[in-house]
Parts: C-alpha cells; sequence; structure tokens
C-alpha cells in the first residue's frame, strides 16, 4: 500500500539548486525579511546561534535511553513512525519543511519533537555560507504550534524549548516566550513557607528558641539582646545549660554570651549542684575561652569541694574543661587521686571513662604541674588517653586533608619514612610522625624507636629510659593537621582538646609542624601540595632522597 505524500516513512523530495521548499499554503521569497533581520541581529549573533549546536539532540521520551534503530522499550508501536518524523525533522533543509512536517503529521507528533525543530531552525539559520530565506509567517506559524501544544510537555522539554527559543531571539516577551515561561511557573512546585524565625523575648523566649531544633543558624546578636530583655528570674539554669550546650555544639566563641554564663554560675553558686555545674563549664573548656569574671575559679574551687564525692563523673567532667583552661585546683586532684575516689568509680557503669579522662588529668600534673605534691593514679590504673582519631576527625573523614598530605608524603618522601596514625604514650594519636637525625637526614621509621620516653621528667623510671636511648639521639617530628573544625566557628582560636594535645605532645619533646587549613585549601592538587610540604620540611632543616640519607 503505497503511503500518502508527507508521512513519516517516505524520502522528502529533494528540491533543485536554489530553490526552497514552501509549506503548506505559504509562498517563499528569497529576500530576507523583517524576521530574518530579528533572528540574525546582535540578539540572535552567530555566536549564540551556534550554541545551539552543543545541545545534543532530544531523545524521544518513548524509546528511552536505546539508540536509533534500536528496538523500542516496550514494544511500543507508534516508535517506527515517531523516530522516522524525528530524522525527518533533523535533516528539513528550509524553515518551511520544519513547519510542514510537523503541521502535516498531527497525530505523529510528540512533544520531543518541537525542541528538535528549533534545534533545526537554528542550524539552519546559523548555516554557512548563506542561510536559507525565511518569512516571517512561517516562523509565528511554528510558534503558534508550541503554544497550542506546550501543556501537554513535560518540564524538560518546556525548559529544552524556552533555552532554544531564547537563543534564537524570540523576544522575551513576545508570545513564544511568555507561553512556555507561563507553562514552566506553573509546572514549579509550590514553595513551602518559610520556618517561623523564633521571637526571643526574655528568658522564655531564649529557652523556646534554644529548644528548638530548627535554632541552628546561631543568630548571635538575637541571642546577645535576648539576654540583655531578660529578667533575673527569668535566666533559669535549665535556660543558662540550653544556652552554653548551644554555645559548644556549634562552636561559637562569644565572649558576651561565655561572661554572661559565667557570672550566672557565680551568683546562682549556692543553688547549683555538680551536674548543671558541669554542663555551664562545659564550652569554657572546648572552647578554650578563661572568663574575666574574677570570682570564677574560686566558686568552682567550692563547689568541687562541697559536690566530689557526690557525682563523681560530674567532678571529673569539671575538672577536664579545667584542665583545658589550665586552671587545675590541686585540692580538687587530692580528691580525685585519692584511693577512696579511685575505689568507689572502679565499680560504676562509667569506670572506664573516668579512668581515662583520670590519665589525662595524670598527665597534666605530671606535665604542667611542676609544683604539685600529691598523690597520683596508679600505674596499674592509667589507660591510653586518646588511643584513636577523635570522633569528629572520623565523622568528618571525607573533608580531611589527611588522605592527599599522606599520598604527597608518600611521593616525597618514601612510605618507609614516615608513620601514620600512631599513638605515643600516654595515649595521644599523632596525624604523621617522622624521625630525624641529628643532621637534618628523615630516617626509616623501621630503623628507630619512634615513642619518645614518657614521663620526660627526671625521674627513676625516666632516667633509666633515658640512659638506654642515650646512643639514639633522633629527634620526632610530627606534623599536625589543623582542620577547619579543629578551631572555633571564627577559626582563629584552636579548640580546647586539639590545643591540650598539642601543648602536651610539645612538652613530651616533639617537635610539631602545624598544616593549617588555610594553606592545604589553596593548593591545587598534587603537585603544588608536594611543593608545600617541601617547603615546610626544608624549612625545618630536613633532608631526604640520597643527600639526605
Amino acid at each position: 500500500m503505497r503511503r500518502p505524500r508527507g508521512e513519516p516513512g517516505t524520502r522528502a523530495p529533494r528540491p533543485t539548486e536554489g530553490a526552497t521548499c514552501a509549506g503548506p499554503g505559504e509562498s517563499w521569497s528569497p529576500s530576507p525579511n523583517s524576521m530574518l533581520r530579528v533572528l540574525l541581529s546582535a540578539q540572535a549573533s552567530p555566536v549564540r546561534l551556534s550554541g545551539l549546536l552543543l545541545i545534543p539532540p532530544v531523545q524521544p521520551c518513548c524509546l528511552g535511553p536505546s539508540k536509533w534503530g534500536d528496538r523500542p522499550l516496550g514494544g511500543c508501536p507508534n516508535a517506527g513512525p515517531v523516530q522516522g518524523l524525528q530524522r525527518l525533522l533533523e535533516q528539513a533543509r528550509s524553515p518551511g519543511e520544519l513547519l510542514r512536517w510537523l503541521g502535516q503529521n498531527p497525530t505523529k507528533v510528540r512533544a520531543h519533537h518541537y525542541p528538535v525543530a528549533l534545534r533545526r531552525l537554528g542550524q539552519l539559520l546559523g548555516s554557512r555560507p548563506r542561510p536559507p530565506p525565511v518569512e516571517q509567517a512561517t516562523l509565528q506559524d511554528l510558534s503558534q504550534l508550541i503554544i497550542q501544544n506546550c501543556p501537554s510537555f513535560d518540564i524538560h522539554t518546556i525548559h529544552v524549548c524556552l533555552h532554544l527559543a531564547v537563543l534564537l531571539g524570540f523576544p522575551s516577551d513576545g508570545p513564544l516566550v511568555c507561553a512556555l515561561e507561563q507553562e514552566r511557573r506553573f509546572r514549579l512546585p509550590p514553595k513551602p513557607p518559610p520556618p517561623l524565625q523564633p521571637v526571643l523575648r526574655g528568658g522564655q523566649g531564649l529557652e523556646a528558641a534554644l529548644s528548638c531544633p530548627r535554632f541552628l543558624r546561631y543568630p548571635r546578636q538575637q541571642l546577645i539582646s535576648s539576654l540583655a530583655e531578660a529578667r533575673p528570674e527569668e535566666l533559669t539554669p535549665h535556660v543558662m545549660v540550653l544556652l552554653a550546650q548551644h554555645l559548644a555544639r556549634h562552636r561559637l566563641r562569644e565572649p558576651q554570651l561565655l561572661e554572661a554564663i559565667a557570672h550566672f554560675l557565680v551568683v546562682q553558686e549556692a543553688q547549683l549542684n555538680s551536674k548543671v555545674v558541669q554542663k555551664l563549664v562545659l564550652p569554657f573548656g572546648r572552647l578554650n575561652y578563661l572568663p574575666l569574671e574574677q570570682q570564677f575559679m574560686p566558686c568552682l574551687e567550692r563547689i568541687l569541694a562541697r559536690e566530689a564525692g557526690m557525682a563523681p563523673l560530674a567532678t571529673v567532667n569539671i575538672l577536664m574543661s579545667l584542665c583545658q583552661l589550665r586552671c587545675l585546683p590541686f585540692r580538687a586532684l587530692h580528691f580525685v587521686f585519692s584511693p577512696g575516689f579511685i575505689n568507689h568509680v572502679s565499680g560504676t557503669p562509667h569506670a572506664l571513662i573516668v579512668r581515662r579522662y583520670l590519665s589525662l588529668l595524670d598527665t597534666a600534673v605530671e606535665l604542667e604541674l611542676p609544683g604539685y605534691r600529691g598523690p597520683r593514679l596508679p600505674r596499674r590504673q592509667q589507660v591510653p588517653i586518646f588511643p584513636q582519631p577523635l570522633i569528629t576527625d572520623r565523622a568528618r573523614c571525607k573533608y580531611s586533608h589527611k588522605d592527599i598530605v599522606a599520598e604527597g608524603l608518600r611521593q616525597l618522601l618514601g612510605e618507609e619514612k614516615y608513620r601514620q596514625d600512631l599513638t605515643v604514650p600516654p595515649g595521644y594519636c599523632t596525624d604523621f610522625l617522622l624521625c630525624v637525625s641529628s643532621s637534618g637526614a628523615v630516617l626509616p621509621v623501621r630503623t628507630q624507636d619512634p615513642f619518645l620516653p614518657y614521663p620526660p621528667r627526671s625521674c627513676p623510671q625516666s632516667r633509666a629510659a633515658s640512659n638506654t636511648t642515650a646512643h639514639d639521639p633522633a629527634q620526632r617530628v610530627v606534623l599536625m593537621l589543623r582542620e577547619r573544625w579543629h578551631f572555633c566557628r571564627d577559626g582563629r582560636v584552636l579548640l580546647g582538646s586539639r590545643a591540650l594535645r598539642e601543648r602536651h605532645l610539645g612538652l613530651m619533646g616533639y617537635q610539631l609542624l602545624p598544616l593549617p587549613f588555610e594553606e592545604l585549601e589553596s593548593q591545587r592538587g598534587l603537585p603544588q601540595l608536594k611543593s608545600y610540604l617541601r617547603q615546610k620540611l626544608q624549612a625545618l632543616g630536613l633532608r631526604w632522597g640520597p643527600e639526605g640519607g
């Protein structure tokens, strides 16, 4: 059975040289008209029209990911004619021919055919050496076809047609662009209403805001003004604990808010127990902030003396915060290192965490309190302080620079000349450790003891250890990654736990080489990072390779 002329599947009649195919009822003139001048003006310059060539052909929605000529997925019965019409549109030789294929085959036209037609129109108008002539009526009819059928387009087809229409130079206030833009806005999902910001007025407003899970953007000025508006009776321990936890959780080192907490603690000393005090003191140690309130430390010493035996874990938590601030009271240390306290906590559910904190306090006494002469934690009770990387580092490992720094050191020094994530006595995890000779040569770690003796002070144990290692003058260099989350929110002050680790490693004799996140983030790729590490190591006088031994 013969196919009617113009139906998909038949070859389009090839026009003679210099002739132009006309659409139904159209007469073509070889001279350019006003609409063509608009399309080829500055608004639709050759540069913009060439952008149409970068847009990939639109795939027919019924064919899925299959290539042309493949059997359509699901056995779509109209896939053959639909595919044939797409070929005809892509091979059209004039705008009139495009319009004819779309107008004469309404039952075969699908939504994705219109972007194909617009893309081919742009290719024709941008062709060289001379684009084919086009009449304004042709473009108006094509626009009208798209306007009539765009309500059936999906959102992707609408976006593609809108983009192509703009590239072709159709006016932004014209009927085609307006219709497509209206359909685009109609298809967009409604925006959810913005979450209501809590209104902070006094203590009750502050409590409601800090208790709300949406209150995570830490509006500093609202917190400060709310505290200023609150009456003294509105600032309850619960409100101040919420504020302290908020500051500690988000690493907000806000002096005004921290001073307000310190003042509250001093004023309400008689009404506070150690379980509340441990929460109020937490942000000071974590944020490495010693308040200006003169009665802050005397108040805490009195609370510890009064409450130490009632809540052992809270007592140790308070001392941990003070340890980060280098403000450990001797009287409280005497109590927590006493045999009675140690025996009491050994049978509790939190015995391991208390022993770990007591081990850290004992290290602080060893390294930072030479004048202390009271009891100490027995050796059999000591455990590694931080036997593995901290929780925050493990949680953010995919954002860390550790892997790329490790690869840079491997290519720069070799795998045998550094150790990664090595825990050194009394339990501090190091990022990267190097052994260096007295002449500055980086030595293979396997030939050296990577640990420095602990305790480092002159005592019978440390003296015996130093005698056995007198023939080994090697230094230990620790490369410390200072990631963005190791600092308070302002990015300038190390968190208390980080500062404590670096301080103790330095006091034990390790030479520290900090690698700040600002410098690491500025390195573009591994070659730049290797150059950066080379400069850092050479600044310490280190040598490696054939000349370094």
